[in-house]
């Protein structure tokens, strides 16, 4: 079951000013970094709550680490902002993509890819979600959110 809102992914050119952007704004402190290589990005994922189910609610700050990286494509086609949302489960992620599939909405991955902090995540067709690239995550069991 979904369960919350995981994060709202947001492109970036320059990751360091704009984590200071809502640093200094916002007031955002918990906040965690790295680089994903499959994915072809440096991340930082501001902490906004926790949510009920023992996970928590991010923005998600992408900036891209080479050319042919989905976030480069992003910002070349459309600048900076939001990218995507992404709903958090409880459950397998895998299984919830199999279920919406169901329903007749195509899931982009074969089979789950490893996503920020150790989670496993997914991403469904954004023609068949409205217009919005949407992602499913299932939090890492040893990540506390």
């Amino acid at each position: 079951m979904l369960t919350r809102i995981d994060h709202i992914g947001i492109a970036c050119r320059d990751l360091d000013a704009t984590v200071e952007f809502y640093r200094r704004t916002y007031g955002f402190t918990d906040i965690h970094t790295e680089v994903n290589e499959e994915q072809g990005v440096r991340e930082a994922m501001l902490k906004i709550n926790d949510a009920g189910d023992g996970g928590a609610t991010y923005l998600q700050l992408l900036e891209p680490i080479r050319d042919d990286s989905p976030i480069a494509k992003f910002l070349a086609k459309n600048g900076e902002g939001v990218h995507h949302i992404a709903f958090g489960t409880d459950g397998d992620v895998q299984e919830e993509a199999d279920g919406i599939a169901s329903h007749g909405v195509r899931v982009l991955y074969d089979a789950p890819r490893r996503g920020s902090m150790g989670s496993r995540i997914t991403f469904l067709h954004p023609k068949d979600c409205g217009g919005v690239l949407t992602e499913l995550v299932q939090a890492a069991e040893t990540t506390e959110h």
